[in-house]
């Protein structure tokens, strides 16, 4: 299974109507740099308390660009919670997103954050 690392910035803001009391809803942009160059577009929907270390999100963002030489797009689908046991996270590629040369990608988006720079590792299979 390939793997591509590197690193991205990432752009988010706050997006009105807020759904309910405790919910939020985001913008999500990144800027992807390294063996996937890059950018995405997508929302995130967040519930609970972070400032009580107690919450979820869920998100979906369009990836653009070029992976492995090879120009297409796909979705990534995010799902992660955060409570006194320590933050969870699962990204995936959204099945049967995949378009032009990444037409049927698989993958798992592993994101790392340190001293405020975030990196990836994406482990990946792209179809025959």
């Amino acid at each position: 299974m390939p793997n591509a690392h590197g690193t991205f910035t990432i752009d988010v803001h706050p997006l009105t109507p807020a759904l309910a009391e405790g919910l939020g809803r985001f913008s999500i942009n990144k800027h992807i740099r390294g063996d996937l160059e890059a950018t995405t577009i997508g929302e995130m929907f967040t519930g609970g308390d972070p400032t009580q270390g107690a919450a979820g999100y869920v998100a979906i963002e369009l990836v653009a660009g070029k992976l492995g030489g090879k120009h297409g797009s796909f979705a990534l689908q995010h799902f992660a919670t955060m409570d006194a046991s320590g933050p969870r996270m699962q990204v995936i590629v959204a099945p049967g997103s995949g378009t032009g040369e990444l037409k049927g990608i698989t993958g798992t988006f592993t994101i790392r954050a340190e001293n405020g720079q975030h990196f990836y590792e994406f482990e990946y299979t792209l179809a025959e």
